[in-house]
């Protein structure tokens, strides 16, 4: 069995991405799920951030959030496609499609190189 998990896992990862979404949407079709990520829900009772004067705890994670691609959107392009490891007509869809999230999830450092490198080339850039 474990062989085949790994041929299976060798397969998944020569796929394109525009292939991994075909094979999401067969898959969520066929068996009736969904690949959604799921949504944090705050706890019943749980104080509103601010809402009654307490200290909100610091943001640990950040998403980077292309907000223009600037006069140079090739230079942007370019530097998406570093940053994320996307294809050339994903990333320039992504520059495109602005305002459009980079990368969520990622560390204030990571964001803030993300942040720079993209002000460099660029284009505009909000941390969220």
């Amino acid at each position: 069995m474990a062989t085949d998990t790994k041929k299976l896992v060798d397969t998944l990862g020569k796929m394109t991405v525009l292939e991994l979404v075909e094979l999401k949407n067969s898959l969520e079709e066929e068996w009736g799920v969904t690949a959604a990520a799921p949504v944090a829900v705050a706890a019943p009772g749980a104080p509103a951030a601010g809402g009654d004067g307490a200290a909100a705890e610091e943001q640990s994670t950040f998403d980077v959030v292309l907000t223009g691609a600037g006069d140079k959107k090739i230079q942007a392009i370019k530097v998406v496609r570093s940053l994320t490891n996307l294809g050339l007509k994903e990333a320039k869809d992504l520059v495109d499609g602005a305002p459009s999230p980079v990368k969520e999830g990622v560390t204030r450092e990571e964001a803030d190189q993300m942040k720079a490198q993209l002000e460099e080339a660029g284009a505009s850039v909000e941390l969220k």
